[in-house]
């Protein structure tokens, strides 16, 4: 799951970039040589982590991909698309996992302005080809995604679900049954919630309860039966603590949030890399990214180690050629400092969450960067 991100002015980003650099361990963004390697295969690579439980398990996915691959990398987390994307575009960065539709937008926002059209679309084939467009001139590369997606979804009671036969969105609507929906007050308005649910499914939203986006709260509401449905994600992994289903999106009414890594061409634009970054695409999944986001949050394990472990369940850490690669310095960068919230205790019942905000709503409030 994916906390709303911070909105930083483009001045704050910048100071923060400075400081950030001054206190950190390790070679900052500011100091990095980007003299001494050849284009599109640096030496040392830098993959890029927004902070949030996902991120930072796909970002540690990538580094333990690329150094079995020859490549070595280390993990540093920037918290905001605000300042590690433009951080991508400049080489201080080289790689990030992306969310295809959401990037696609959010970058269709900075070319074009906060009130451009979005691009991201349901239709992968499409969102992969404006966001590609949209890529190509900052200089980064967006390499194909696998089976993993992060999209907006909505769950009900399991034995609701029973009851009345629901199994997708579609009989939802064909039900006639009245909803009361708890999600995030943004969704009276957003086309992919309450206005969406209504035209495209002809569900009867009665009334959205503002309790926040996949929060212990919204589960809850609906697990006692104040609230019928809620609004979460895909990778959501505590919905079975609360009895709770996804109804599945059987017209589409979200985008293509498939997963998507997205490099620096000069400094990581290399078939290599493409090649070694591919190997999650044979094996990831959506449940899989739920499993693991599960480990880290409700187990309390380290992202590096539950990455490790899945890559090599999976097979993916054996040799594939290329030299040996250097350790990862010690220790893990990190500016400004993330808000992960507070992990939820594997005991029942399990702590409030923070309120997130479905990545497909993210649109950027400020100016463009340039």
């Amino acid at each position: 799951m994916r906390p709303r991100y911070a909105v930083y002015a483009l001045s704050l980003a910048g100071a923060t970039l400075a400081v950030a650099g001054a206190c950190m361990t390790g070679p900052s963004l500011e100091n990095r040589d980007r003299g001494t390697v050849p284009p599109g295969d640096s030496h040392r690579l830098t993959v890029g982590s927004a902070g949030f439980t996902e991120s930072d398990l796909l970002a540690q996915l990538y580094a333990l991909l690329l150094r079995n691959a020859g490549h070595p990398a280390d993990v540093l987390t920037v918290t905001n698309r605000e300042i590690y994307e433009p951080a991508l575009e400049s080489g201080r960065i080289d790689v990030v996992p992306e969310y295809a539709a959401t990037f696609a937008d959010w970058l269709n926002a900075k070319a074009n302005g906060a009130g451009a059209p979005p691009v991201g679309s349901p239709d992968l084939a499409t969102t992969m080809t404006a966001l590609r467009r949209l890529a190509e001139p900052r200089g980064l590369d967006v390499l194909p995604p696998g089976r993993a997606v992060d999209q907006n979804a909505f769950a009900v009671g399991r034995e609701y679900a029973a009851r009345h036969g629901l199994k997708t969105l579609s009989d939802l609507g064909r039900s006639k049954l009245p909803v009361r929906l708890a999600a995030g007050d943004e969704c009276v308005e957003r086309p992919y919630c309450e206005p969406g649910l209504r035209s495209v499914y002809g569900i009867d939203i009665t009334a959205v309860d503002p309790k926040g986006v996949g929060t212990t709260q919204s589960k809850q509401a609906v697990q006692r039966g104040q609230d019928q449905m809620m609004l979460t994600t895909t990778t959501d992994a505590t919905l079975d603590a609360f009895d709770l289903v996804l109804l599945q999106d059987d017209r589409h009414l979200q985008n293509a949030d498939y997963i998507v890594p997205v490099v620096n061409r000069a400094r990581a634009g290399s078939p290599g890399i493409a090649r070694a970054l591919a190997r999650l695409n044979t094996v990831l999944t959506t449940g899989d990214l739920a499993g693991l986001n599960e480990r880290v949050d409700s187990w309390r394990r380290l992202p590096e180690d539950v990455a490790r472990q899945y890559l090599q369940e999976k097979g993916l850490l054996g040799r594939t050629g290329g030299p040996p690669a250097a350790p990862p310095p010690p220790g893990r960068r990190v500016f400004p400092p993330p808000d992960h919230g507070h992990p939820p205790d594997p005991d029942p019942p399990p702590p409030a969450l923070p309120p997130r905000t479905p990545r497909s709503w993210l649109r950027p409030a400020l100016p463009p960067l340039e």
